[in-house]
């Protein structure tokens, strides 16, 4: 039987939503700077958006529409004029390509991976010196410290970030000298910042880079998943590019190649679990999972997965990564415990488990849970082990949403809820001392087959696709795929998806820190899209152990739902942290990086999305959460800034969280 807790499942196809037809116009056309408007003026823009955003009732539904020429008409629950359901095997029309051919789209799988890591780099950098656009068609970068500059040709330039570049050049050099690789640009910044990590860094790119011609290279020959593949897996392994703003989205320091193809997502990986059995009296484990209303033990859990393991008496079982196995095997502390006879390597069993998009937490279709692995391969920023206060966070939260938090929440949000992270196990010594390493977070399934959960990441980033020379996104597949079902332009139908969005997924993160406190670490990769058969968002899920901030202006108020909260799991954190970082995660990376996706994909104009998030945001300020007020108001924005935390040599999962990475200060473009 599944696991059990209070609130609904994935909503079902039958109920997402209809969408009324409206006449047929020409798509918007871009320019290399600026998207035309698809209306005469920005204020006649913001006018437009605000209609889109209508009248928001107690439901939060989209209630009025507006004209095709504009954002074109929007939904409501009930409305007429659904276009017929989307078959799987149906082709997929490509998105309206920019006048010149995509670098991205290099029969070189190498020379498109390397323009991928160019771009990102750039992006960081123009992003993180808070750049203004430039008055021609190239981005002049000085770089000081080496007496040159960079050349950037401009291919799109966003409002919100996510910039599209050619090939740079450096200032000077012959116009037949060769353009500039991302290697030489990880260099050159580095100097520039004046960092000594710079050698570091350069090294991560080149990995980055070189693993994600490989990825390239695997799915032009095979784009299509694996027969087992759920719909859920088929999306977290769809990931192949990464963060659009990270200097080093695919470096896993640590794996060699036959590894790598093993354990990585991309490539459609697969293994089955390493398993040791740990003696229970140094075995450390929580629970509250239930089943029909019963608890359910964490060693149950895994006795359950391991699949009929012979295990010896007085013990629990417990999975490892393959790879953290190996490398475990070679710390003091674990060895003293296999010495000892309170750990026995049991070696791999049983069937074969699936990389996600984290790469360590593995899933099975058809199982009732999946397992956040501790992997001690650096990825990106950070080396991927479990910590203890992350696994008490996940039960604690489960506990804290079941003492009638989820029902109130859910009845205002019904198509939201959080993945829930209910039991976990762990290893101590004899004297009581967590051993790091082998530590394991038991997550529940609620996805079946058929779901379409999808992380907004993957749904933004561009990937091959079978019978095309091109790169494109899911979301700009879907997009097309609707404009042409109804007739509709493609900047109509992106403005309604947007709104969906807004409604059915940022919504109801906002309820729950301001009628909470609970503030959620809702990056793309941490938000989950629920789609119905024609791609239309009908709900959300949010994921992940780690990324809950508890305001500690509202510790009283958790403290009387839930005696003893944050004790363990140190998750109450000042407001003035809370809505740093609250506005980086939700309305910097996931808001305002949808957008730009939609604007660099050249599906919306971006000004069109950010005055309908104007109008939204308008409207949340009702429930409480300070974010909305933020993001209107404040003339600039505290941001993330992945370069200068990988310069800075920063484990963003070690320390304090105000300052596990570098935050800079940037311009809103909601108030630009």
């Amino acid at each position: 039987m599944p696991h059990q807790y209070p609130g609904p499942g994935v909503p079902s196809a039958s109920a997402g939503p209809c969408v009324a037809s409206a006449p047929a116009a020409s798509p918007v056309r871009t320019t290399s700077f600026a998207t035309v408007p698809a209306v005469a003026s920005v204020h006649e823009v913001a006018s437009v958006a605000g209609a889109a955003a209508g009248s928001v009732g107690s439901t939060g539904f989209v209630q009025s529409a507006v004209s095709a020429g504009s954002v074109g008409s929007v939904w409501s629950p009930g409305s007429p004029g659904s276009p017929a359901s989307a078959g799987s095997a149906e082709p997929v029309a490509d998105p309206d390509p920019l006048d010149d051919p995509d670098p991205l789209d290099d029969p070189d799988p190498r020379r498109a991976a390397d323009q991928a890591a160019v771009e990102n780099l750039l992006r960081c950098w123009v992003r993180e010196k808070d750049l203004a656009a430039p008055g021609a068609a190239t981005l002049r970068i000085p770089l000081d410290a080496s007496g040159t500059a960079l050349l950037v040709p401009v291919r799109y330039w966003s409002p919100t970030g996510w910039h599209r570049f050619g090939a740079p050049a450096l200032e000077g050099l012959p116009a037949t000298a060769p353009t500039v690789d991302a290697v030489t640009v990880a260099a050159l910044l580095s100097r520039e910042s004046g960092r000594p990590e710079g050698t570091e860094l350069v090294g991560r790119v080149a990995d980055s880079a070189r693993r994600t011609a490989e990825f390239i290279a695997e799915r032009r020959r095979d784009p299509l998943p694996g027969p087992e593949a759920d719909l859920f897996l088929t999306a977290e392994q769809s990931l192949l590019l990464g963060h659009p703003l990270h200097p080093t989205p695919k470096s896993r320091e640590g794996l060699s190649e036959a590894e790598a193809r093993l354990y990585s997502p991309e490539s459609h990986g697969s293994f089955p679990l390493h398993w040791m059995a740990v003696d229970h009296r140094v075995l450390a484990a929580d629970s509250a999972w239930t089943e029909q209303g019963r608890p359910v033990a964490a060693a149950q859990l895994t006795a359950a997965l391991a699949e009929g393991l012979d295990l010896p008496a007085g013990t629990a079982a417990l999975p490892l990564h393959p790879w953290q196995a190996r490398e475990l095997r070679h710390r003091p502390a674990v060895a003293a415990l296999l010495d000892a006879g309170l750990l026995h390597d049991l070696g791999p069993h049983g069937g074969r488990w699936h990389p996600t998009s984290s790469v360590r937490t593995v899933h099975r279709p058809g199982a009732r849970a999946m397992l956040k692995l501790s992997l001690g391969v650096r990825i990106t920023n950070s080396r991927r082990e479990n910590l203890r206060k992350e696994l008490h966070r996940g039960v604690e939260v489960h506990r804290l949403l079941r003492t009638g938090l989820v029902d109130q929440w859910q009845s205002a949000h019904p198509g939201f809820d959080i993945v829930r992270d209910p039991a976990w196990l762990a290893v101590d010594t004899p004297e009581g001392e967590a051993v790091p390493g082998l530590d394991v977070m038991i997550r529940h399934n609620p996805f079946a087959a058929g779901d379409d959960a999808v992380c907004l990441a993957a749904l933004t980033s561009p990937r091959p696709r079978p019978g095309s020379a091109r790169m494109s996104s899911r979301l700009a597949e879907i997009t097309a795929r609707l404009a042409a079902r109804t007739g509709r332009p493609t900047t109509a139908v992106a403005a309604e998806w947007f709104l969906r969005y807004l409604d059915l997924v940022v919504r109801p993160v906002l309820w729950l820190d301001g009628r909470a406190g609970v503030a959620l670490e809702a990056h793309q990769q941490n938000t989950l899209v629920l789609l119905d058969p024609e791609g239309w968002p009908v709900g959300g899920r949010y994921r992940d152990n780690q990324g809950y901030y508890f305001r500690e202006s509202r510790r009283d108020e958790l403290e009387s739902r839930l005696p003893g909260i944050g004790e363990a799991s140190d998750t109450f954190v000042s407001d003035q942290v809370t809505d740093e970082r609250f506005a980086y995660y939700l309305g910097i990376n996931n808001v305002l990086g949808l957008i730009g996706a939609f604007g660099a994909q050249r599906l919306a104009d971006e000004r069109v999305l950010l005055a309908a998030l104007r109008r939204f945001l308008a409207t949340a300020t009702s429930l409480g959460s300070p974010l909305p007020h933020r993001l209107l108001e404040a003339a600039t924005l505290r941001c993330k800034a992945n370069l200068l935390t990988r310069l800075h040599g920063l484990d963003e999962l070690v320390g304090p969280v105000d300052t596990q990475s570098v935050y800079v200060t940037l311009t809103n473009p909601l108030r630009a």
